[in-house]
């Protein structure tokens, strides 16, 4: 989907996480697969409301706010990239 793209966390692809260290641990309950994440992956997540619609340019403004996420026009591609990864393990859904 790309930069240009929404996606969105629906509520059936829930996790359940648990924090080891660096690695965060995702339970899928509906796929039953665990899957082993390290930043920024817990971080999009976290900014991604059930059932909205968001695209990666919407990820960055929220993700700014708390992390230096360098040039907008550098970290747009790399945001876009985490979620088309998401959206392949069935975490993140295009919208």
């Amino acid at each position: 989907m790309g930069i240009t793209g929404y996606y969105r966390l629906d509520a059936r692809d829930a996790t359940h996480a648990c924090l080891l260290d660096d690695l965060v641990l995702l339970y899928h309950p509906r796929s039953g697969q665990t899957h082993m994440v390290i930043s920024p992956v817990p971080e999009i997540l976290d900014q991604m409301c059930i059932d909205e619609r968001v695209s990666a340019a919407d990820l960055h403004d929220r993700l700014a706010q708390r992390f230096d996420l360098g040039p907008r026009a550098a970290a747009l591609p790399e945001i876009a990239a985490h979620l088309d990864a998401l959206v392949a393990l069935g975490l993140v859904r295009p919208a």
